[in-house]
C-alpha cells in the first residue's frame, strides 16, 4: 500500500481537475484569446499541479520514508535520498 493510498479519491478529484483546466486551456488557444488570460490559467494549473506533488510528497515523507527509518537500515538510506532527490526536482520545477 502507498502513503497516499488513504487519500487516493482526492488526489484523483484534484487531477482530474487539473485535466480539465488543462482542456480548457487547449480551448483558449484554439479560440485565439487574449495572452494575458491564458497565462493566468496556466499559472492557476501550475499551481494546482504543485499542490498535488507537496501533498503527494508530504504522504510520503509520513509513510514510506517514515516506515524506512522505523525499519531502519539500506532501505532507510535509500529513502531518504530519493525523498531528497524528489524535493530538489520540485524546487527546480
Amino acid at each position: 500500500m502507498r502513503g497516499y493510498t488513504s487519500d487516493k479519491d482526492g488526489f484523483l478529484k484534484r487531477l482530474r481537475r487539473i485535466e480539465g483546466q488543462i482542456r480548457g486551456l487547449q480551448r483558449m488557444v484554439e479560440n485565439d484569446e487574449y495572452c494575458i488570460d491564458v497565462l493566468t490559467q496556466i499559472s492557476a494549473a501550475t499551481k494546482a499541479l504543485q499542490a498535488v506533488s507537496l501533498g503527494l510528497m508530504d504522504e510520503h515523507l509520513k509513510h514510506c520514508v517514515a516506515q524506512a527509518l522505523t525499519d531502519g537500515g539500506k532501505d532507510a538510506d535509500e529513502k531518504v535520498r530519493e525523498a531528497s532527490e524528489a524535493i530538489a526536482r520540485l524546487v527546480r520545477s
